[in-house]
């Protein structure tokens, strides 16, 4: 690994840090380097707060320094007025004269104008270094932004002899299937996505509540599937207390700010439809926690981009049998759950 490797690898690093609290922003990670050593360096925490660059400025003690240093960023300073000023306008003016960018902003509001506009004031600029290390960490956002969709991860406890749920329960309240270190896990997984999304039947069946309450972090937007209306208004996702939205068929229903009805058609289309209005709404990754019809009919429609799998020792012996994928590679074992992980490369 070169030099400028091991700096946006830190840089990477610290972006990591922003991870379900920048949203609609990208992640990003910055450090400054003055006769190999780091001086300064910063992420990008909030959607709303300062950018990583700008962080990363503020953190040096010796501003003199900047007009001889180098600033790595994991991905390119952007060019435009939003919530922030240019993090290129800052590079400008401190005269920092090396920038090395991780890899381009895919936002047609950035897209090479900001490199091209540090080339212009006169910076040495490179571009590419772990590129696609880099792209990885911001997959939601490069998704959302080159697929004009969210980046979709589905995810499902299964028994050991393959099946997600029984067939009938006597009260309305979830079956564990994994044990409950893997149920941590799942709510920081939700902490780390802008939506989660569940059909109706789930809904009826375990009255979730879809937050963190395990994990500190944020609750993802909940989206609940209702095509006509079932769902009792004392129920959970019915509450307010989390942005929910409702897509249904029904029309004309009154919206908030925190209960939003959105209607279509449900039809052999659906998937797409409901990808089309989180799109539309801005939300970049959505979290799909089933149950089976749900999940098996984006696995059908060939919409997802991972999927998580816990498989338990518990028996059931009957039951709804879960879907079922292909090429998984086993990656961990949480207490006695086997975590099965799948990528969709098509």
């Amino acid at each position: 690994m070169n030099i400028h490797e091991n700096y946006i690898k830190r840089c990477i690093q610290l972006a990591k840090n922003g991870l379900g609290t920048t949203f609609p922003n990208p992640l990003v990670g910055s450090v400054i380097v003055y006769k190999d050593r780091i001086i300064g360096e910063g992420w990008h925490r909030k959607a709303g707060e300062q950018h990583a660059e700008v962080n990363a400025i503020h953190s040096v003690k010796d501003k003199s320094l900047l007009s001889k240093a180098t600033i790595y960023v994991s991905l390119e300073p952007c060019s435009h007025f939003g919530k922030t000023p240019p993090c290129c306008d800052l590079i400008i003016k401190h005269n920092i004269p090396n920038v090395v960018i991780g890899t381009i902003d895919p936002n047609n509001k950035v897209a090479g104008t900001g490199i091209k506009r540090l080339v212009e004031n006169g910076a040495n600029v490179k571009v590419g270094v772990l590129e696609k290390e880099c792209n990885e960490l911001n997959k939601r956002f490069f998704t959302y932004h080159n697929k004009k969709r969210p980046y979709i991860i589905l995810k499902w406890a299964e028994s050991h002899d393959d099946f997600i749920a029984p067939l009938e329960k006597d009260k309305i309240k979830p079956v564990w299937i994994s044990n409950g270190y893997s149920r941590q896990i799942v709510h920081k997984w939700r902490s780390e996505e802008q939506a989660i999304l569940v059909g109706t039947q789930t809904v009826l069946d375990d009255n979730p509540i879809l937050d963190v309450r395990d994990w500190k972090g944020n609750n993802p937007i909940r989206i609940v599937l209702d095509r006509n209306r079932k769902i009792p208004y004392n129920f959970n996702v019915m509450d307010k207390n989390i942005k929910t939205i409702i897509i249904t068929e029904q029309e004309n229903l009154v919206s908030d700010e925190n209960l939003i009805f959105e209607s279509v058609i449900f039809d052999n289309q659906l998937s797409k439809k409901i990808i089309e209005i989180l799109y539309k709404l801005g939300i970049q990754s959505v979290f799909i926690e089933g149950g089976k019809q749900t999940l098996q009919t984006f696995i059908d429609d060939n919409l997802w981009d991972e999927a998580r799998v816990f498989k338990s020792k518990t028996i059931l012996a009957d039951g709804i049998k879960a879907p079922f994928l292909k090429g998984f590679s086993l990656i961990s074992k949480v207490k006695d759950d086997e975590l099965k992980l799948f990528y969709n490369h098509d």
